[in-house]
Order: structure tokens, then sequence, then C-alpha cells
């Protein structure tokens, strides 16, 4: 004390700081890693999941043409629904109200419709359309297309999975375009440049760190859809695990083989995802984004200092 009754003054470099205890989350720590130990051991140790025959299925060349499907109409299918959910989503922000009245139609029906019903009429289209011809209107014909051979299951399940993720991508292009400020715009007219070009080079990129995420997402989630298509015999990961556990009746262990090449390439596109949103998000943050093996060296970290956190 002072000799005026104040507090003594302690020199900074005598100050002892004190770490914050967390004993909740150790508790918390500790039940995770029980649960986790007890459930691993559980499936380790169940011979009925007949891991050998997992191992030997797993790279079986069925499976992997199976995977090779599942990753064509995977790409295919985005590639169409990217390609189509960018001119959607201008024509619905065209001050034409034809053009965007049709672009709000389309969104509408492929939205409402589930995957599966989409997949089967597509499947089934022939039968209303056996063939398909292009010309004037009730006028000459210039080129007629056989429906009946040009529609296979795999182009059946590309086409309903392509174009119904159009209409989402629609919407979440639509999104990254309002997400801009119209102050772009205007500068960009300002210098006379097009509604076109304006878009392509200075709404569009800018509009990207709002546009991959979601649409990472629908690529993750395409890859799962892709499933469906075994309702009408494309020989893609799933049906593939069904027509060799429909022969050999060893249903759960084909499954998990199944799963486990969903979860790996699902993990691959994840961490696709990450690297391609740190790329995008490059001018929002003054702080460069952490790489995956830095994010974890630093929770590492945290984990052996109990000041952090």
């Amino acid at each position: 004390m002072t000799s005026d009754g104040g507090a003594q003054a302690v020199p900074s470099d005598q100050i002892r700081a004190i770490p914050v205890r967390h004993p909740g989350r150790w508790v918390a720590g500790l039940v995770v890693l029980y649960l986790a130990v007890a459930v691993v051991g559980s499936v380790v140790q169940n011979e009925r999941f007949q891991w050998s025959v997992i191992g030997d299925y797993f790279a079986s060349p069925q499976i992997l043409d199976g995977l090779v499907v599942t990753l064509e109409l995977t790409v295919t299918s985005m590639a169409i629904g990217i390609v189509l959910g960018v001119l959607l989503a201008v024509m619905r922000l065209s001050l034409n109200p034809l053009v965007s009245s049709a672009s709000w139609l389309y969104i509408w029906f492929f939205r409402g419709t589930p995957v599966l019903v989409q997949i089967l009429f597509w499947f089934n289209v022939a039968a209303l359309y056996p063939s398909f011809s292009i010309g004037i209107p009730f006028g000459p014909q210039f080129a007629e297309v056989d429906l009946t051979t040009l529609i296979t299951p795999f182009v059946a399940g590309m086409l309903a999975l392509g174009l119904n993720e159009g209409a989402y991508m629609a919407e979440i292009v639509r999104a990254g375009i309002i997400s801009v400020d119209e102050g772009q715009t205007e500068a960009a007219q300002s210098l006379g440049m097009g509604r076109l070009l304006t878009m392509r080079r200075i709404v569009l990129p800018q509009a990207m760190r709002v546009i991959i995420p979601p649409t990472g997402n629908e690529t993750i989630s395409m890859l799962k859809t892709t499933s469906l298509v075994s309702a009408i015999a494309v020989t893609d990961l799933l049906y593939t695990t069904q027509i060799i556990y429909a022969r050999t009746y060893q249903t759960i262990p084909l499954l998990i083989v199944a799963s486990i090449w969903y979860l790996i390439v699902t993990t691959v596109l994840s961490i696709g995802q990450y690297y391609l949103e740190r790329h995008f998000g490059r001018g929002v943050s003054r702080q460069r984004r952490e790489t995956l093996l830095q994010r974890w060296l630093r929770n590492v970290r945290s984990l052996r200092s109990p000041s952090e956190g």
C-alpha cells in the first residue's frame, strides 16, 4: 500500500498470469473419447460385419467400375446444372418479364417435383416422344433424332439430375449476383460496358465468394443423389453392390463397401471445396485463411496449452 492508501503499482514483468481452467472441456472430451472407443471396439470385434468380405470386394473391378459411373454422373450432371443455373439466374434477373417468368417457371417446376420422379420420367420419355424433330413449328423439319435409342439409362439419369440441379444452382447464382454491390454495375456501365460484359467481368467474379460454398455442398449432395439412378438399372456404385449381394447374399458387407467409397469421395470433395473457398475469399479478409494442416496443428497446440481458448 502507498502512503495515501492507494494500491501500489506492480511492475508488469512481475505479473504472473494464471491460466483459466476448463474442467468441463476435459470431461466432455473424455466422454466423447470413451464413446468413440466403445463404438469402434464394438464394430471391429463384431464378426457379423464380415470385414474379410469387405476387404475382398473393396477394390474389386465391379465396384471400381460402378464408382467410375457414379463419378461420371456427378461431373456431367453438375456441369449441366452449373451452366444452366448461371443462364437461369441471369434470365431471372432480366428486365424482360417473359424471360424472367420463363426462368421462374422452370425453377418452380423442377424444385417442386421429386428427383426420382424426374429420373423415371426421362427414362420413359420415349413413350411420349419416340422421336425429336428440329425445325420450324408446323413447318418443315431439318433434323430428327430417335429418342428410343438416344435416351439410354445413363443419359436419362444424367438429364434428370442435371436439369434438376440447374433449378437449385439458379437460386444459388442469383443470390451471389444480388450480393454484389450495385455500385459495381453502375461503375462498369459508366465505362461503357454492356450488361453481359459487366456480368462476366465484374459481377460473377465477385459473386464467386458467395456461390462457391453452396455449390460445393450441391456437388457433395449430387454424388449421393446419383444413387437414385439405380432405380433405372444404371450400373453405378450402389446398383453394382446390389447386383453382387443379390448373388452372394452378403448384403451388409457390400453396403458398407459402397458407404466407405461414398465417404472417401465426399472427403476429397470437401477438401477441394475448402481450398476453393480459401482461394476466392482472399480479398475479403486481410488475414489469409489457414490451410487444413495449419488449422489442425493450431487445434492440437490449443489442447496442449491450457491458457488458450
